[in-house]
């Protein structure tokens, strides 16, 4: 029997194609391989002491989500193997010493898009052409890379943005909205960070009252944000997989390339877009992976 730690900042539910991807490849749980699960749901200082339980349990690897909880993890193990989804500057980050061959413990799949700031915000702009001023919303706990990336993004639009960085573990998102409104913001960007996930589904009816028409990332589809884009975490998800089935069998992180999983996913909820009273044009929708009704 095998086991697996996996540790995530947010919320647990996107691991859960994690473990459908083992199951694909014949780990069966409770049969071949065990799960230890411990998220954090946005509150990043239980990060190291998760990171000490999944040690002293001696799990044979563990699956993390974020950059934030890779360092939590490499300070607490050099030697159990790490895979992780969702970092933005693995290099930069100083995770990996190159991406052919990472070194030391450490391997995974990088979901972070350059370009995916600004698509979000086109679609926006096709919402409505007069698009001036967006909100960003951001976890001050994580660092700013995400943030700047789609601040810099609306600028080359010549939109005006306004970042603004809630803090765990009580994020005072209620006058985050004021400030937005404060602006005159006319559209909302969630970034795909730990607070933000868990809980998004309080972002998305303070969006829906403050007549925001907002963009989420895939990965918190289920808030009920009008629009969700993004790199898909469920393709990240099956690439972590294949990772801890070569490391079970026997292979080293530190030879396996961190790869880049850059599909992407549009949905397009209309019961959002009803209740906010916008009409999204047909070229968007002919776009979308997915129609929600």
């Amino acid at each position: 029997m095998k086991r697996i730690g996996i540790i995530v900042a947010g919320s647990a539910y996107p691991m859960d194609g994690f473990k459908l991807g083992l199951r694909d490849l014949g780990w069966i749980e409770d049969e071949a391989i065990r799960f230890e699960l411990r998220a954090a749901e946005g509150q990043l200082h239980l990060l190291p002491k998760f990171a000490l339980e999944m040690v002293s349990l001696g799990v044979d690897l563990i699956a993390v989500i974020g950059a934030v909880t890779v360092r939590a993890v490499r300070q607490a193990t050099s030697t159990i193997p790490i895979v992780f989804a969702v970092v933005v500057e693995p290099l930069g980050d100083g995770l990996a010493s190159n991406l052919g061959h990472p070194g030391g413990n450490v391997t995974g799949v990088t979901t972070f898009d350059p370009e995916q700031g600004t698509a979000q915000l086109q679609f926006l702009k096709a919402l409505n052409p007069n698009l001036e001023r967006v909100a960003i919303l951001s976890d001050l706990g994580v660092s700013d890379c995400m943030s700047t990336s789609n601040r810099d993004a609306a600028r080359g639009l010549r939109i005006q943005p306004q970042v603004i960085r809630v803090e765990a573990p009580s994020p005072e998102y209620e006058k985050a909205f004021e400030a937005m409104e404060g602006e005159c913001a006319q559209a909302l960007v969630v970034l795909e960070e730990p607070i933000n996930q868990a809980c998004r589904k309080q972002i998305a009816e303070l969006a829906i009252a403050h007549r925001l028409p907002s963009v989420f990332p895939v990965s918190m589809l289920d808030a009920g944000g009008l629009i969700a884009y993004g790199t898909s975490l469920r393709d990240a998800a099956r690439q972590m997989a294949q990772y801890a089935d070569t490391i079970l069998r026997g292979g080293n992180p530190s030879e396996l390339p961190i790869r880049a999983a850059l599909s992407h996913e549009l949905v397009i909820n209309l019961q959002t877009a009803g209740q906010l009273g916008v009409t999204v044009p047909s070229e968007v929708l002919a776009k979308a992976n997915q129609v929600i009704r």
